[in-house]
């Protein structure tokens, strides 16, 4: 299988997690950003070049249900003698708040990712959450600038390598955070003021992740600060949100590359997209409903979208032309 120029290189995690929430208990299913975001990108048709680390506890089975998705899985290291990555959490009854109950790093703690030498012209990139200094030397390794690159991040490592974080950040086309981590990144409250300090940083894009209620996509144009907002589809039943917004990250780069653009109008139909992949990842534990999802359905919920927010087609009248 063939790295071609609407190939996703992405680097993240291909791990084990325990999971419990208000509706169930999956012990040690397989997770990670990197599979998350595999898997996402290949519902759209897009391939995935996946770089990451597991142990020989790793089943074969997973990996072949991978490959026949159409990721390519010539960066993943296997450590022989060695754990994979394991995370146990478990979630509050209103399925926004966790607790993690459990990290293994295992073969995580040392890792270093290696990109093929056939993947380092990728011109879409995708930085799963991961230590900032092996991002950073993810870039290194390329032999040209991508396309685009797409960075997600997290609190712990604002706590500890703020200033490696920054330094990526600045090399970076999209940054994806939490409207937590915004707020902390940023030092501002208002998610409009803290989008304007970190797009300072260096990004062209910033995309707020706000949960069940939906995205926030900024940038920094010439006529001033643009933004564009999608919710969260509504769900009748929130399984499990374990790798939504890695999903998420999945579809919103995947929907690029097939597109081949990456200007603003183009970044609003892949926050659409992002987001109505994720939300099959909400309705099942682990990767089942991402792994199951076909292109029709997919459709209807895009279709769903469309008529959640295109208020012009109500044409409500209260004595206002509309």
């Amino acid at each position: 299988m063939s790295f071609d120029s609407s190939s996703v290189l992405a680097v993240g995690t291909v791990a084990f997690d325990s999971i419990r929430t208000p509706f169930g208990f999956r012990d040690r299913i397989v997770g990670g950003a990197g599979t998350y975001i595999g898997w996402s990108a290949s519902r759209l048709g897009v391939r995935t070049g996946l770089v990451s680390v597991v142990g020989d506890d790793f089943p074969e089975s997973e990996l072949s249900d991978m490959v026949a998705a159409g990721m390519m899985l010539d960066g993943i290291e296997r450590k022989p003698g060695e754990k994979s990555f394991y995370w146990s959490g478990s979630y509050h009854m209103d399925m926004n708040g966790r607790d993690s109950l459990e990290t293994q790093l295992n073969v995580l703690a040392d890792f270093n990712p290696v990109i093929p030498g056939a993947w380092r012209n990728a011109k879409w990139l995708m930085l799963g959450n991961i230590d900032p200094t092996l991002q950073a030397s993810v870039l290194d390794q390329l032999e040209a600038r991508p396309e685009l690159v797409v960075l997600d991040t997290m609190n712990f490592w604002m706590d500890i390598a703020l200033e490696p974080l920054k330094a990526v950040i600045a090399r970076v086309d999209v940054l994806t955070i939490n409207d937590e981590e915004a707020r902390q990144l940023s030092g501002e409250r208002s998610l409009v003021k803290a989008a304007r300090v970190i797009l300072g940083m260096g990004p062209r894009y910033l995309i707020i992740k706000k949960g069940e209620h939906g995205a926030l996509l900024f940038n920094q144009g010439a006529e001033g600060l643009g933004y564009f907002f999608c919710p969260a589809l509504p769900l009748e039943d929130v399984v499990d949100p374990t790798g939504a917004g890695d999903t998420f990250a999945g579809g919103f780069i995947g929907h690029l590359a097939a597109l081949g653009r990456t200007d603003f109008e183009a970044m609003k139909s892949a926050v659409v997209m992002g987001s109505a992949l994720a939300s099959f990842t909400c309705e099942s534990f682990g990767t089942e409903g991402i792994r199951a999802l076909d292109g029709g359905a997919l459709e209807v919920r895009l279709a769903a979208f469309r008529s959640m927010t295109d208020w012009q087609a109500h044409r409500v009248s209260a004595g206002v032309r509309v």
